[in-house]
Order: C-alpha cells, then sequence, then structure tokens
C-alpha cells in the first residue's frame, strides 16, 4: 500500500496519476469532496496532520508514503513520521525545495523546509528527498490577466529561474515511491532551461498566436498583491525568495530528472502547450492594440 498525502495539490495529484495501476493507493486528504471521483482506482482517506487518530488510520497498512505539507508554523511532518513509525511504514518519499541548498536562503519557509529534512533523515525510516525549482504550473496565476488584458505582471521579469513540470516532479516521486535504488537520496529537481517571466511571457504568446505585454511590478506593488493572500511572514519569505532569484540563485540547471527517469525534463513550451486553454482570450481582441515583449 502507497499512501499520497497532499493528493488533490498540483504534485500529490500528479502522483497518484503516474503510479502503476496495479498497484494499491490511498490518497489522504482533508476535504473527502475534493478527492471523490478524482482518484479511480484509489482508495480515499480523510486526514489530517493534527488529528493523530485521522492519520494512525490513513497509516494502517501503509508501506511507502508520499508527503507533502506545507504549513510552515507547525509541526505537521513531525506528527506524520511519528505515526508513520508507529504504523510500520518502511519508506517516506518526502516533497522539499531547492532553496535548502541555497547558502544565502534564510527566510522562514526555506528554514522550516530544512529542519524538516533534518527531521525526516534522523527518522530511522527509509527516505528520499524531492527538491524542485519553482513549478512551471506557478504561471497560471497569470491566466486570468492574460485571457482579461493580454498581459502578464510579475517580479523581476529578467531574473532567471529553472522551473520544472510538476508531472516530472511526479515521475520522479513514482520511481522513488516504488524503487529501493532510490533510498538516502536527494534530488534538486529543474527544468532544462533557465527562464525568466519575460521568457515565459514571449513564449505563452507565441502559443497563443498574439502578443502579449509584461508589466514589471515593483517590489511594493509586488507585497501589496502577495498581502492579499498570506500572512505576512510568508510574504516576506516570497519577496526574500525572489531577490536571490534576482541575483542567481535559481539559474543553474540539473539534469536529475533524465538520470532518474531515463527521459529528459520537460520543456516550459511543452508545459504551456499543454495547458494553453488556461490562457487563451475569451474574447477575440484586436492584437494591434497590445504591446510586446
Amino acid at each position: 500500500m502507497i499512501l499520497v498525502t497532499g493528493a488533490t495539490g498540483t504534485v500529490g495529484r500528479e502522483v497518484v496519476r503516474a503510479l502503476p495501476a496495479d498497484l494499491r493507493v490511498r490518497v489522504m486528504t482533508r476535504d473527502p469532496d475534493k478527492g471523490v471521483g478524482v482518484f479511480p482506482g484509489a482508495e480515499l482517506v480523510v486526514g489530517d496532520y493534527t488529528d493523530p487518530p485521522s492519520l494512525a488510520r490513513a497509516l494502517q497498512g501503509v508501506r511507502t508514503a508520499f508527503l507533502v505539507t506545507t504549513r510552515v508554523d507547525g509541526d505537521d511532518d513531525a506528527r506524520f513520521v511519528a505515526a508513520a513509525r508507529a504504523a510500520g511504514v518502511r519508506r517516506v518519499v518526502k516533497l522539499s525545495a531547492a532553496a535548502v541548498l541555497d547558502p544565502g536562503a534564510d527566510d522562514l519557509i526555506t528554514r522550516q523546509q530544512r529542519a524538516n529534512e533534518e527531521l525526516l533523515r534522523g527518522c530511522g525510516l527509509h527516505w528520499t528527498l524531492l527538491r524542485p525549482r519553482a513549478f512551471m504550473s506557478n504561471s497560471l496565476s497569470w491566466a486570468a490577466l492574460v485571457r482579461r488584458e493580454r498581459t502578464v505582471r510579475a517580479l523581476y521579469g529578467t531574473s532567471p529561474n529553472a522551473c520544472v513540470d510538476p508531472r516530472d516532479i511526479a515521475e520522479v516521486a513514482v520511481r522513488a515511491l516504488t524503487e529501493d535504488v532510490h533510498a538516502g537520496h536527494a534530488y534538486t529537481l529543474t527544468g532544462p532551461q533557465a527562464l525568466t517571466a519575460v521568457d515565459q511571457t514571449r513564449e505563452l504568446g507565441r502559443i497563443l498566436g498574439i502578443s502579449l505585454r509584461f508589466e514589471e511590478l515593483t517590489p511594493d506593488e509586488a507585497r501589496a498583491a502577495l498581502s492579499k493572500g498570506w500572512p505576512p511572514s510568508i510574504v516576506e519569505a516570497l519577496l526574500a525568495s525572489a531577490e536571490r532569484q534576482k541575483a542567481g540563485a535559481k539559474a543553474q540547471v540539473e539534469d536529475t530528472v533524465r538520470m532518474v527517469t531515463g527521459r529528459p525534463a520537460r520543456s516550459f513550451r511543452r508545459w504551456a502547450q499543454d495547458h494553453i486553454e488556461a490562457f487563451t482570450p475569451a474574447l477575440d481582441e484586436s492584437e494591434s492594440q497590445q504591446g510586446t515583449v
């Protein structure tokens, strides 16, 4: 039995889809309504890291688990690991982040990720750490503005990031969940090239066949936008992350996806082509009215 936590999230959903059909799979979610009918063939279980009995039920009979946690102000990883050990789980594959390797990264989110990695290393279970760069799917946050105004707005538009397709992260995760050779390894996962927001905007425009305008946000504008959805501590962590990207800390490309899966990492163009409907303008506006990047 393989347990996938965060199964309705960006990577967890792809992990469930990529797991071989002949395996027993259980997906854990806090909100059962989000999982009903989404994962045919998988067992759905309601669980919450803050509810020990629900964790015990979710982990019963499980031998391998994919662990995704997002709270930075709690002990979700510690609770899960303790419950996993009690349930007899043998292997945990943890979704972390490449920022843990950045010497200049000392924000709240990265400190928590480093602590969670250390916890897993010392827990006595077989472990594998996945450290992706930014998800290509983060650009979906631009979709509404692209559809409405043919515009992308972002901070530091010319700073590069070796962003990665979540499907590639999931495929590496599946290998780590199903193959013994990955125990004790930490994998940094990137796409095949480092791209800027301007590069991504230009690529989206090519695929859509329209001109898209890029507008750079100031740090204060970015802070105001982020503050609509995140508490101040997270906002400052995200802004610090953007400063590191501006300094070039996220441009390094790794060939880990090919090393683990046997095929190269997907390009941003491939990701965008597969998700272009999200960006397609609903109205046929005149291209001449928009500037180009």
